[in-house]
């Protein structure tokens, strides 16, 4: 994993340097477009809509559209005086205990890791935190965007996980919901009854991706068939060059240990796992 950002928690008086990891990725198949004929990838032009002439990137700037369809055009001088963080802290706002947020208002996680003075004071406040079961509720801008967070412990490390703001979150507006729908309480008892006798642990580790594996295998009797086009002359990826057959194969194989490795049924546990 690499860095994406590097600043600080602030707790009281307390400073604790970090850095900032993704802490999740997906794992979907990539797909460029291309000419069905030949294999030569389609490209895209940014043309303007005005004078039909294609547009450099540096003269691109961010436009709101009105109700009018009129446009607001918004330079880098605009979003300069935006009163964006850019102090590189985690402020800890409060500790609130965790069953108070609920889960709808998370976005993304992330793995937090302190530098080499940092690491006593991270473990400090790790430990307090793990041991009274509250959540730390905190401010941090990152990626141009402010955000309410969560600081918790999972595995021993800290995990920010970013928050929509309240405002983000739609209404379930349902016409359902007005309906006086009847429920007899014999067919309540049956849903709890069913609902109790598929209780167990969560393991996600007994479940898989059955789309993306089976795509894959697609992927690999194309290549076994020879089922592939040569690219088409002088055509050059911009950036780095990558084999992507290589990539590809790398990921069958991987697929197929895992599938290869895959734990044998578990005896059910005499007690449920304390949560992270």
């Amino acid at each position: 994993m690499r860095s994406i950002w590097k600043g600080a928690i602030s707790f009281g008086l307390v400073t604790i340097p970090v850095k900032v990891y993704s802490a999740t990725e997906q794992k979907d198949v990539s797909f460029h477009q291309v000419h069905r004929e030949d294999g030569g990838r389609i490209r895209y032009k940014r043309v303007c809509t005005v004078d039909g002439e294609e547009v450099p990137y540096s003269d691109i700037a961010k436009g709101y559209e009105l109700a009018t369809g009129e446009i607001v055009v918004l330079t880098d001088e605009d979003f300069e005086d935006l009163p964006l963080s850019t102090s590189r802290r985690i402020d800890v706002l409060q500790f609130t205990p965790a069953d108070q947020i609920d889960p709808i208002y998370f976005a993304k996680s992330y793995y937090l890791e302190p530098d080499a003075q940092g690491a006593k004071p991270y473990v400090l406040l790790r430990d307090a935190l793990e041991s009274s079961g509250q959540v730390a509720v905190v401010k941090v801008a990152l990626r141009q965007r402010e955000s309410l967070a969560t600081l918790r412990v999972r595995d021993g490390v800290f995990v920010l996980e970013t928050m929509l703001w309240p405002d983000e979150i739609r209404a379930p507006e349902f016409g359902f919901l007005e309906e006086d729908v009847e429920v007899r309480a014999q067919e309540l008892k049956m849903a709890e009854s069913l609902i109790t006798t598929m209780v167990a642990d969560f393991d996600p580790a007994e479940y898989h991706d059955a789309y993306r594996e089976a795509l894959q295998q697609v992927i690999e009797a194309k290549v076994a068939g020879k089922e592939v086009m040569a690219a088409p002359e002088g055509e050059k990826e911009e950036g780095p060059a990558v084999d992507l057959m290589a990539a590809l194969r790398a990921s069958v194989e991987a697929a197929k240990k895992e599938r290869g490795a895959a734990p044998a049924k578990k005896e059910p546990k005499k007690k449920a796992r304390k949560s992270a």
